[in-house]
C-alpha cells in the first residue's frame, strides 16, 4: 500500500508522515488513506515539531480530530506511568460519544486506554478512569467541575501527568459563561496538579484567530501556533426564497407560526407554505437539515411535514430535534441520519449545529434570517462534505403583505435585508468577534464557591490569586473581588462565612446550592415537566406552560391530548390526538452584532440584485430599498411619523440598548426593535435636544444601568447586589464607547440643532 503523502500545497515537507508512531502509520494505512489532508500534515509538524499550543481551524469534516490526535497519540504512546496524558473537552455529550468511537480503535492499536466522562457515561468507565487513570479522557466542562466539587482528592492523581488538553468546537466557548467556566477550570487544573499541558484548540468557525489564541493561552497568546486550512471548500449553491405571510383578518395582525397548530380547514400560515416547499424539494432526496431557530417553530414544521406525508400516503421522513426532546428520541434520529439507509430530514434548533457525526447531509435549510454569521457558517459546514458535492443552502424569509397601514418595519423588509447582509458577510468570510471585556460576575461567584468546596476553605488572597490575572476574570481587580466576597457574605442566609483566621468557608446557602446536581453547570436550566406516553418519556416542557387535562399540544412532531398532570412529580401524561398547539418553550431573541447591522445599511444603499434571490425575495429587496429612500434614510438616520420617531444609528443590540436607556432619562417612552429605537412622541425637537445632550454630556454608565429592567441574565446573578449587576450590565450589554458618536450621526446639521435646543425640555439629572 502506498505511504500517505503530504499535499503539495502544504507547508511541511513530504517526511511529515514519518514523524508518526509506527502503529499510527499502520492505522492510517488500514483506513486506506492515500494522503494526509493539508491541515493534518501541518498539525503533525506543529505539534511534534514544537512545544507550543496550537489552534487548528478548518471546515467541518476536514479531519481536525485526526489532525490533533495522530501527533498527540504519537507523543504520549511511550510515556510510562499512571495519569491521564491527554484530555479532550467537548461541549456536547453526543459529540463526546462520537469522538470516543472515532478514537477507541486508534487508541487500541497503541494500547492506550480511552474513557468518556459525562452525565450519561457508565459508572464502571468513570470508576476505571478514576482509580487507574491513564491514556485519553473525553469529558464535558460540567464533569470537570463535578470532579473538583465531589472528588477533589482525585483531581491531582488523574491529571498530574497531563500533557495535552484538546478543546473541540472552541468557538462555542469564546463568548459564553460556559467558556469562562472552562477557562477557569483549566487554570485550576494547572495550579492543583503542578502541570502545564499544551492546549490544542479545534474549530470550524473562528472570527478572529488572535482572540481565539488569547482564550487558548491567556498569559502567552503570541506563542500559540495558528493553523488555518488552505482548502477552498465545496462549491456553494444558495437560494433565498421570499415568503409572503398569508393575509389575516386584520391588516395589523401577525401570523404566529410558532404557536399555531393549524388543523384541518384552517387558513394557511407561512409555516405551512415553507413546509409545502420543503416537502416538495427534500422528500426522498437523501438526508437534510432544517434549522428552524426556535423549538416552537421546529415542532410546527415537523408537524406540518408529517401531516403532508400522511396526506400523500408516503412514509414520514421529517423529524424534530431540540433540547426538550428525550435523549432516546434525539439519538434515534441521529442514528437514522448517520446510517443513511432511509432519506431523512431533521428539523432542528441549534442542537445539530456542532460537530455531532450524522454522516453526509445533502443540503441545509435556514428558516428566517440568521442572527449571526458564525452560526450560519457552522451550519453550512454540514453540507458538501463529500468529494465533488456542492454545499446547498436554502433560506426562507417571511415578510408581511404590504398595505396602506403597513408599519415602517414591514415596509423596510428588515428580515430580507438582514438575511442578505448575513449572506454577504458569510461570502466575505467575516464573522462576529467575541466581547473580550465582558464581566462574568455570576461565574466568578460560582467558581469561588467551587474553590472553597475543592479545598475545604480558602483565604481570600489565595482565591483571588487563582482566579485573577490573564484568563477569564482578567478584568476583575482586587477591589471588585472584595465587593463580590462581601456580597456573598451579605446574602440571607450567607453564601460564605469567614473564620477568625480569615479562611472563607461555605455558609448555609452556599452549602445548599453547591450540594445540588445543578451546581456543576453555569447555564440556566428551567424547571420542567416530563411528557410521558405509555410509560416512555418523550421529553420535557417548561413550567411556563399551564397544562391541564384535555389540553392539546404538539410535541416530538406529533399531536397529543393531555390526559393527566401530576404536579408533585412534575409529570404530564399524554395520549395521541388529532389536534394540537405548539406549547411555550421560552427563549429571548438573539442580539445582533454591529457587523450585521452595519452591513444591512450597505445592502440598502447598494443597487445590486444578488443572483441567489428568487422572484419574491427580489421584490422584497426592491420594496425595502424603495422604502429606505422614500423614508429619507439614505439622507438621514431618523424618521418622524404622526406619533412616533424612529432612530437608526445602524449599530447592534448593545448600542441600541444603551440609547434606549439614555433616552429614558428624558422621560421618553422608548422601545428597541431589530436595528432601531422607537420613541413614542411626535416632538422631534425634544428628541433632538435629548440627542445633543447625550453628545455634549455623556450619561453616567452606572445611572444608565440602574434603569435597566432586567439586570439578571446569568445563572447566579440573583445572588448579587444591584450595584454589582449594574457594572456587569455596562460591560456586557451596553455599548457606552460609541453612544455619543452614534447620537451625533443621527442628528441633523448643527444649525438645525441650535434652533431645537432652547425648548426647555426637562430630563432627569445624570
Amino acid at each position: 500500500m502506498t505511504t500517505p503523502s503530504v499535499p503539495s500545497n502544504s507547508e511541511p515537507d513530504c517526511q511529515t508522515f514519518d514523524l508518526l508512531h509506527p502503529e499510527v502509520q499502520r492505522w492510517v494505512w488500514a483506513k486506506g488513506w492515500t494522503s494526509l489532508r493539508n491541515i493534518q500534515a501541518r498539525a503533525i509538524a506543529a505539534i511534534l515539531g514544537s512545544k507550543h499550543d496550537v489552534l487548528i481551524t478548518a471546515s467541518t469534516a476536514a479531519g481536525k480530530t485526526e489532525a490533533a490526535f495522530l501527533p498527540i497519540l504519537t507523543e504520549i504512546a511511550n510515556i510510562p506511568g499512571p495519569g491521564i496524558k491527554a484530555m479532550y473537552v467537548g461541549p456536547l455529550k453526543a459529540l463526546i460519544n462520537d469522538q470516543f468511537l472515532r478514537l477507541e480503535e486508534l487508541c487500541a492499536t497503541l494500547h492506550i486506554p480511552v474513557a468518556k466522562w459525562h452525565g450519561d457515561a457508565s459508572q464502571s468507565m468513570k470508576r476505571r478512569a478514576r482509580e487507574k487513570p491513564d491514556g485519553v479522557l473525553l469529558i464535558t466542562p460540567e464533569s470537570i467541575e463535578a470532579l473538583f466539587v465531589r472528588r477533589p482528592g482525585t483531581v491531582k492523581t488523574m491529571f498530574e501527568s497531563l500533557r495535552f488538553v484538546v478543546i473541540d468546537e472552541l468557538h462555542a466557548f469564546l463568548d459564553t459563561e460556559r467558556g469562562v467556566q472552562l477557562a477557569s477550570l483549566l487554570k485550576r487544573i494547572d495550579a492543583s496538579c503542578g502541570v502545564h499541558p499544551r492546549r490544542i484548540g479545534l474549530s470550524a468557525t473562528i472570527a478572529d484567530l488572535n482572540l481565539a489564541a488569547e482564550w487558548l493561552r491567556p498569559d502567552a497568546p503570541k506563542t500559540v501556533s495558528t493553523l488555518e486550512s488552505t482548502a477552498t471548500g465545496a462549491e456553494l449553491k444558495l437560494q433565498l426564497r421570499g415568503i409572503v405571510r398569508p393575509s389575516v383578518a386584520k391588516p395589523d395582525e401577525k401570523d404566529d407560526t410558532e404557536a399555531d397548530g393549524e388543523e384541518e380547514g384552517d387558513a394557511p400560515t407561512s409555516a405551512t407554505l415553507i413546509a409545502e416547499h420543503l416537502f416538495k424539494v427534500l422528500r426522498a432526496q437523501g438526508n437534510h437539515l432544517v434549522f428552524a431557530g426556535s423549538r416552537g417553530l421546529t415542532e410546527t414544521l415537523a408537524d406540518r411535514l408529517r401531516v403532508l406525508s400522511e396526506k400523500a400516503g408516503v412514509p414520514n421522513e421529517f423529524f424534530p430535534h431540540h433540547g426538550s426532546l428525550s435523549r432516546d428520541m434525539r439519538e434515534a434520529l441521529e442514528g437514522r441520519l448517520k446510517d443513511g439507509n432511509l432519506p431523512t430530514t431533521a428539523i432542528a434548533t441549534t442542537t445539530l449545529e456542532l460537530g455531532i457525526d450524522i454522516g453526509s447531509v445533502k443540503s441545509i435549510a435556514q428558516i428566517g434570517a440568521p442572527a449571526s454569521v458564525s452560526s450560519l457558517r457552522q451550519r453550512l459546514g454540514r453540507s458538501g462534505r463529500r468529494e465533488g458535492e456542492p454545499a446547498i443552502l436554502r433560506m426562507y424569509v417571511t415578510e408581511a403583505p404590504l398595505h396602506a397601514r403597513s408599519a415602517i418595519e414591514d415596509r423596510l423588509r428588515l428580515e430580507t435585508i438582514q438575511a442578505i447582509a448575513v449572506i454577504r458577510l458569510l461570502l466575505a468570510k467575516k464573522m462576529e468577534p467575541p466581547n473580550r471585556t465582558a464581566l462574568h460576575l455570576s461565574t466568578l461567584l460560582h467558581q469561588t464557591l467551587s474553590i472553597i468546596l475543592q479545598r475545604g476553605g480558602v483565604r481570600p488572597n489565595d482565591a483571588f490569586a487563582l482566579l485573577s490575572g490573564a484568563g477569564p476574570f482578567e478584568v476583575v481587580d482586587e477591589h471588585l473581588y472584595v465587593d463580590v466576597l462581601r456580597a456573598m457574605r451579605a446574602t440571607d442566609p450567607p453564601l460564605i462565612e469567614q473564620a477568625p483566621d480569615g479562611t472563607l468557608m461555605l455558609g448555609p446557602l452556599g452549602e445548599r446550592i453547591a450540594s445540588n446536581y445543578d451546581f456543576y453547570s453555569v447555564f440556566i436550566t428551567a424547571d420542567e415537566f416530563a411528557i410521558i406516553h405509555n410509560g416512555k418519556t418523550l421529553g420535557t416542557l417548561s413550567i411556563l406552560n399551564a397544562l391541564g387535562p384535555g389540553d392539546f399540544i404538539i410535541f416530538g412532531g406529533r399531536r397529543w391530548r393531555v390526559r393527566e398532570v401530576d404536579s408533585q412529580t412534575r409529570k404530564v401524561f399524554v395520549e395521541p390526538a388529532p389536534a394540537g398547539r405548539v406549547p411555550l418553550f421560552g427563549g429571548d431573541p438573539a442580539p445582533l452584532h454591529d457587523l450585521i447591522v452595519e452591513e444591512m445599511r450597505r445592502v440598502y444603499l447598494d443597487k445590486d440584485e444578488p443572483v441567489y434571490l428568487d422572484v419574491v425575495a427580489k421584490r422584497h429587496l426592491a420594496e425595502g430599498r424603495a422604502a429606505f429612500r422614500e423614508l429619507g434614510l439614505d439622507r438621514q438616520s431618523w424618521i418622524a411619523t404622526g406619533s412616533q420617531i424612529y432612530l437608526f444609528p445602524w449599530k447592534g443590540t448593545r448600542l441600541l440598548d444603551a440609547l434606549r436607556l439614555a433616552l429614558r432619562r428624558w422621560r421618553l417612552d422608548v422601545t428597541m426593535q431589530r436595528c432601531c429605537v422607537v420613541v413614542d412622541t411626535a416632538d422631534v425637537e425634544r428628541v433632538f435636544a435629548a440627542l445633543e445632550d447625550l453628545v455634549q454630556s455623556p450619561p453616567n454608565p452606572q445611572i444608565l444601568a440602574a434603569m435597566d429592567d432586567n439586570l439578571c441574565s446569568a445563572k447566579y446573578d440573583y445572588l448579587l447586589p444591584k450595584e454589582l449587576l449594574r457594572k456587569a450590565t455596562i460591560a456586557n450589554k451596553l455599548d457606552m464607547a460609541t453612544l455619543s458618536s452614534a447620537c451625533l450621526a443621527i442628528l441633523p446639521i448643527k444649525a438645525a440643532i441650535s434652533e431645537a435646543t432652547p425648548f426647555g425640555v426637562q430630563r432627569d439629572a445624570y
